[in-house]
């Protein structure tokens, strides 16, 4: 083989491809007790992008498919299409992207929607890139994305779909705190819809200092018993005394929800993200998966059908389904 075709082909395995995949998982954010700080992602449910570089320097949706109607085209009004905007401003591309979104789940239901979308469309852009970054880099521009939904940049729900399982996340930082692999948790979707907006803005009002000492306090008792693995510290401290009592009248027949996961030796239970989805950990998926099914029977004697999925608390992050070359392209 020649020197000038040994090049060619070394420069054609290193081009990036052209098009990529990418799935991201939903979440549970809040973790109760981490108000916009803690969240965990779940097996099961997820977001699906299909993101193609183009030749014109613009970020342009496509289409969006799946179980959610509706939803902007415009990349300025759209999680994800804003997300790919900060990326491509900050990286000065020359080239654009062309973004699909299958939508795997729904909007308004406290499972991460908005922020699924960002992430599975950051990671198949991040495919495209001649240098991918790394998933604590990607964040910021799903920061932005996230705020488009919510009016604020949160990262509970992006932090667990990028590094996967459970993760702390501050406005700078995300830091992945593994738990015991049998821990798991049980989720619980009614089929209504709470806008992420509304849930917010239930929470403007007074608080009393010793409600922030008392959030506090159990915030670091489930992270200790996490780190330590000690189910009884997570026990303790597994009450959100903030955010829910605030937020609970939002959700039809919360309290016998709740009273369900609480019956099937729960290590705590709450409103997952802001709702209306129902959470509940447990130390072992037996539990887990008995208390989803009394869960869906507390909803349905309210009148609600549901959905629910049993998942370990260390579970999956977003992921590269595949990638294709111009040459491969459908």
């Amino acid at each position: 083989m020649n020197t000038l075709l040994r090049e060619s082909l070394m420069a054609a395995r290193a081009r990036p491809p052209l098009l990529a995949r990418a799935f991201a998982p939903a979440s549970v954010g809040n973790v109760g007790v981490g108000f916009d700080l803690l969240g965990h992602s779940v097996a099961g449910a997820g977001d699906r992008a299909e993101v193609r570089r183009i030749d014109e320097p613009v970020v342009r949706i496509a289409a969006i498919r799946g179980c959610v109607e509706g939803l902007p085209l415009d990349p300025l009004h759209n999680t994800a299409g804003t997300a790919l905007l900060s990326l491509h401003r900050a990286l000065k591309l020359p080239f654009g992207f062309e973004l699909v979104l299958h939508k795997g789940i729904a909007l308004g239901s406290g499972m991460g929607g908005s922020a699924a979308s960002c992430v599975a469309a950051l990671v198949a852009a991040n495919a495209l890139l001649e240098q991918p970054l790394s998933r604590e880099a990607l964040y910021p521009f799903a920061l932005d994305g996230e705020a488009v939904a919510s009016g604020s940049r949160h990262g509970d729900n992006l932090g667990s779909m990028l590094l996967g399982g459970l993760v702390l996340a501050t406005h700078e930082r995300l830091l992945r705190i593994e738990v015991p692999a049998a821990w798991h948790c049980a989720l619980v979707h009614p089929h209504v819809v709470l806008e992420t907006r509304r849930a917010r803005a239930a929470l403007a009002g007074h608080y009393e200092l010793g409600e922030f000492v008392a959030q506090s306090s159990n915030l670091a008792l489930v992270l200790a018993g996490c780190f330590r693995g000690d189910a009884a510290l997570v026990r303790e401290g597994l009450e959100d005394v903030l955010v829910e009592p605030r937020r609970a009248a939002l959700i039809p027949h919360f309290a016998q929800v709740k009273q369900a996961a609480l019956d099937h030796h729960a290590l705590g239970a709450s409103i997952s993200g802001a709702g209306p989805s129902v959470f509940g950990w447990y130390d072992n998926r037996a539990d887990a998966a008995a208390a989803s099914a009394a869960m869906q029977a507390a909803f349905a004697e309210g009148g609600l059908d549901s959905d629910a999925w049993v998942s370990p608390i260390n579970g999956p992050a977003a992921e590269l389904m595949d990638s294709l070359d111009q040459d491969s392209q459908p």
